[in-house]
């Protein structure tokens, strides 16, 4: 679908090519230019900022915290250097459909971290152990609304204190503007495509009001707050 054809009040059904089948130095390097675009476009910045609302005390007992759709890593690394720069004692688990995908986040990995790399399928994984609080980044666009449904249910059965999805939000502004940052940084081909595309599949605030409600949240248990530069995330923090 040519761009100008694109309605942004509507969530485009288009396909993302790391959504396809691709060799593993593509997807490497695709997932090492993604993460280059979270550290540039401030993409940790939401999920470090839900995690400082909690006030989470330092010398306590550990808080475990699973990443859903890790990815490459990075978003659950910096979240452990959040962590120990601040005394807080942590147990952290990141989960990814794509087994090819956990063994590159494992092997971006330092000897010295203490994160777990599990290959599963969210809706069929049990965690081993309670866990305190859930995060994903770029996970929800990639579903249709009624497995963000699911995905809601899930976080609300498995992650007793709360959880924070940290996603993008559909707008006819960060996907031009992105097209061209991609293009003249000369980043991952997949990365080009895909990023506007992600942005034309996700969700607006009135989306994850209606998700939310389809979950059984009520509207005051959740946060849904945008930002700066395109982002749109939904936090739950649940009484203690």
């Amino acid at each position: 679908m040519p761009p100008e054809a694109l309605d942004f009040g509507r969530r485009a059904q288009l396909t993302e090519l790391m959504d396809g089948p691709c060799n593993r130095e593509e997807l490497h390097a695709c997932l090492r230019d993604l993460a280059r675009v979270n550290r540039w476009l401030l993409g940790y910045r939401p999920v470090l900022a839900w995690l400082d609302s909690l006030g989470l005390p330092r010398g306590s007992g550990p808080v475990s915290i699973l990443d859903v759709g890790c990815g490459y890593g990075d978003g659950l690394r910096r979240v452990e250097r959040w962590a120990r720069s601040r005394g807080i004692a942590i147990e952290l688990e990141g989960i990814d459909l794509n087994p090819e995908t956990v063994k590159i986040a494992a092997e971006a990995t330092q000897p010295s971290s203490a994160i777990r790399w599990t290959h599963a399928d969210v809706f069929d994984f049990e965690p081993a152990r309670p866990v305190d609080f859930a995060i994903s980044s770029l996970f929800t666009h990639h579903l249709d609304e009624s497995g963000v449904v699911r995905f809601l249910r899930w976080l609300e059965l498995h992650a007793r204190r709360g959880w924070c999805i940290n996603d993008l939000s559909r707008n006819a502004t960060p996907y031009f503007l992105f097209r061209a940052f991609a293009w003249g940084m000369g980043l991952h081909p997949f990365v080009q495509h895909d990023g506007p595309v992600s942005i034309a599949r996700a969700f607006v605030e009135n989306d994850w009001r209606g998700m939310c409600a389809r979950a059984g949240l009520a509207e005051h248990e959740v946060t849904i707050r945008g930002f700066t530069p395109g982002r749109l995330c939904v936090m739950r923090r649940k009484a203690a």
